[in-house]
C-alpha cells in the first residue's frame, strides 16, 4: 500500500510540475497516460474536460491535490466494484 500512495503523490507532483495544482493540459495528459486501462473515454479531450469540471470544486480551472484525490477515490471504488462483481460471478 505504501508504494501505491507514493505513486499517487508522485504522479500528481510530476503532472503539476511541483506546483499546488494541475492545469487543464497536464490533467489531460495525466488521465490519458495513467488511467486508460481503468477508465473509458480517456482519449476524448471533451470527456476529460468534463471530468475536470466535475472535479474542480472551487471552479478555478485547475485540479488541486484534494480534487485529484477525489478522482483517485472514484477510480479505486469503481475498480473494487468491478472486481467484486467478477468474483461474485465466479463463485
Amino acid at each position: 500500500m505504501e508504494a501505491a500512495i507514493k505513486t499517487v503523490v508522485t504522479t500528481f507532483l510530476s503532472s503539476s510540475k511541483g506546483k499546488e495544482n494541475i492545469n487543464g493540459k497536464s490533467f489531460q495528459k495525466l488521465v490519458g497516460k495513467n488511467l486508460g486501462s481503468v477508465m473509458e473515454d480517456t482519449e476524448s479531450s471533451g470527456a476529460i474536460k468534463e471530468m475536470q469540471r466535475g472535479l474542480d470544486e472551487n471552479e478555478d480551472g485547475k485540479i488541486s491535490f484534494t480534487e485529484y484525490l477525489h478522482l483517485v477515490g472514484y477510480v479505486a471504488n469503481s475498480f473494487s466494484d468491478r472486481l467484486c462483481a467478477s468474483n461474485a460471478k465466479t463463485s
